[in-house]
């Protein structure tokens, strides 16, 4: 066939439908090649731009940053406490405790205002997708929902 091909020149006019197929087809279906690569630009995109945005932190930053890391952790470690210092000392804490006692209400309202808010609004960060780097399999799953497509699945119009 190759001997053939070159005299006649069939092989060459194949290549050209070939290539004229080919570029239909990438009209019509993109290349999913392609695709993965657009993709991966994207992300090394983001991360590049993140690098730039918050890669060079200065000590102010890192100092802010370690201060936002201690609210929890505090209030944990500061509630145990509580417990040990009073089996350890009964009577001190039992005096603390009166004087707790002795703050109106509506400044346990704003402090309990502000604890709630603190942590409320770091929640609905998270929530938000702040933390999180890729997308949620729940939005691709909506979508991806193709009615046409899962009842010509099922054999629907047979």
């Amino acid at each position: 066939m190759g001997l053939m091909g070159r005299v006649f020149g069939i092989g060459r006019e194949a290549r050209q439908i070939g290539q004229a197929v080919s570029g239909v087809l990438r009209v019509v279906r993109p290349d999913a090649t392609r695709q993965m690569e657009l993709g991966q630009q994207a992300v090394d995109s983001a991360r590049r731009q993140y690098a730039a945005e918050f890669g060079g932190r200065g000590r102010f930053d890192r100092i802010i940053d370690a201060l936002n890391r201690l609210p929890r952790p505090v209030l944990a470690f500061g509630t145990i406490g509580l417990f040990v210092y009073a089996m350890i000392s009964p009577d001190a804490f039992a005096h603390r405790m009166q004087g707790l006692a002795l703050i109106p209400d509506p400044l346990w309202w704003l402090l309990g205002a502000i604890v709630s808010f603190y942590f409320g609004a770091r929640e609905l960060s998270y929530l938000r997708g702040a933390g999180r780097a890729a997308p949620s399999r729940r939005r691709h799953a909506a979508r991806d929902h193709n009615p046409a497509l899962e009842e010509w699945r099922a054999g629907g119009d047979r």
